[in-house]
């Protein structure tokens, strides 16, 4: 038997290539409410945020930009923990009620930050006891409540809810700017609760509901009964914890991706140090590096509706050569300008396909039954690396004093995160004795 979800009574109804409208029309609120969760979460907004905030918080305390930066690393500490444990909150106690109180004690907790005080390490412990408040707003949440809803459109819908951190990086930097020039470095964090309480908070208490019990809510409203009890949710079929974490693909994949992640971050975190070194001004480094972010939403949306329909990992290992492509450009390009500009754009590719890829297949080869937990353990693996590697990044160049061995380092990363997901198979079929 299949995965049973609301998607599975409407699966008939497309075509290969066609989308299926149908899914979007039962499940668009659901889709509304992942993607202002996402664009809310505690990652999004503190590290879109974060930037704006170093000059206020430099003047407010004396503190240097070297001693800010690790708050980010703190952040991402935090989250590694809390990874692990919303899948099993949400499991036992149900997504919204988890969600709501994660939203509740995140808004509090950016309020907590307006009272930070002395020492730098108040900001890091801040950093990292407020990762463990929005546990719920974490990506395990929106994307194990878009795979509930859809099947056919799965890639896609994971596309545009995890399109949500585009939404954070285009409006928190200028909102928290402008607020804390206002009204000085605590405005940006109300800022932040405020995001939090007043865009995710409602739509989470209106509209998250399983699908389960929202097509039960909605036939006890026609039929006027709307006091009766919910019946118990469908059960949920995949690999169990324990068998999850004991298959070879599962690793497979969490090593691949988390390979990918890692050179992803370099290029990011030094695209425009990597085009300064290649005889570009600030200015034209900038303006080369913007086309990331075109790229980036293209390949996200592009590969979310390509898995809907061609294998998976297919389509995935495609997507992530291309960066490796665009790392030999950046070595080979010198100031050619158009090269550099296909470069960022391959690379781009590959930054918008990866979470979408990492959440679509951990659900189809491990199943629902344990998602929560399973994603959980995937995204610890990659916070951790994405923790770890700027601190590699930095070695490479103060043993080289150039971006070469960066650049290499990425397209390995890329070439063999590619070809370990070319070995996860066939998709399996799930059973309830699995």
């Amino acid at each position: 038997m299949q995965t049973t979800t609301i998607a599975d009574t409407t699966a008939n109804h497309a075509s290969g290539a066609a989308l299926d409208f149908t899914e979007f029309k039962l499940g668009w609120r659901a889709l509304l409410v992942a993607v202002a969760g996402v664009s809310t979460s505690v990652n999004a907004t503190l590290l879109y945020g974060f930037s704006a905030m170093l000059g206020p918080l430099e003047q407010a305390f004396g503190w240097t930009r070297a001693e800010l930066q690790p708050a980010i690393t703190f952040l991402f500490l935090g989250a590694i923990v809390s990874s692990q444990v919303v899948g099993w909150l949400n499991q036992r106690y149900g997504l919204r009620r988890v969600t709501l109180l994660s939203l509740a004690a995140l808004t509090c907790g950016f309020l907590l930050l307006t009272q930070l005080r002395g020492s730098v390490w108040s900001l890091y412990l801040g950093f990292m006891a407020i990762a463990w408040a929005g546990l719920g707003t974490l990506q395990v949440t929106w994307t194990n409540l878009v795979n509930l809803w859809y099947e056919r459109n799965r890639g896609l819908a994971l596309a545009i809810t995890l399109s949500g951190t585009g939404i954070a990086a285009i409006a928190m930097p200028p909102l928290v700017t402008y607020v804390a020039q206002a009204w000085g470095w605590q405005g940006g964090f109300v800022v932040m609760a405020l995001t939090s309480s007043l865009i995710a908070m409602p739509l989470v208490a209106l509209w998250m509901r399983a699908p389960h019990a929202a097509a039960a809510a909605a036939a006890a409203a026609a039929d006027g009964a709307g006091s009766g009890a919910l019946p118990a949710p469908p059960a949920l079929t995949g690999l169990s914890f324990r068998a999850g974490l004991r298959s070879a693909k599962f690793w497979r994949c969490n090593i691949g991706l988390t390979l990918v992640v890692s050179a992803i971050l370099g290029i990011v975190t030094n695209g425009v140090p990597i085009l300064r070194e290649r005889g570009m001004s600030a200015m034209e480094a900038g303006q080369i590096f913007s086309s990331f972010g075109i790229s980036l939403i293209l390949g996200r949306v592009v590969v979310g509706y390509l898995v809907d329909r061609l294998w998976a990992p297919g389509v995935a290992a495609v997507a992530l050569l291309l960066p490796a492509v665009g790392c030999v450009l950046f070595g080979l390009a010198g100031g050619s300008v158009p090269l550099l500009v296909l470069a960022t754009l391959l690379v781009g590719i590959g930054a918008g396909a990866e979470f979408d890829l990492a959440a679509f297949l951990v659900a189809r080869f491990f199943g629902l039954r344990e998602y929560g937990r399973l994603f959980g353990v995937h995204l610890g693996l990659i916070t951790l690396g994405s923790s770890l590697s700027p601190l590699l990044f930095g070695a490479m160049y103060k043993m080289t004093g150039s971006y070469v061995a960066l650049l290499a380092y990425c397209t390995i990363c890329f070439t063999v995160g590619a070809l370990l997901l070319l070995t996860l198979g066939r998709y399996p079929v799930f059973t309830h004795e699995d």
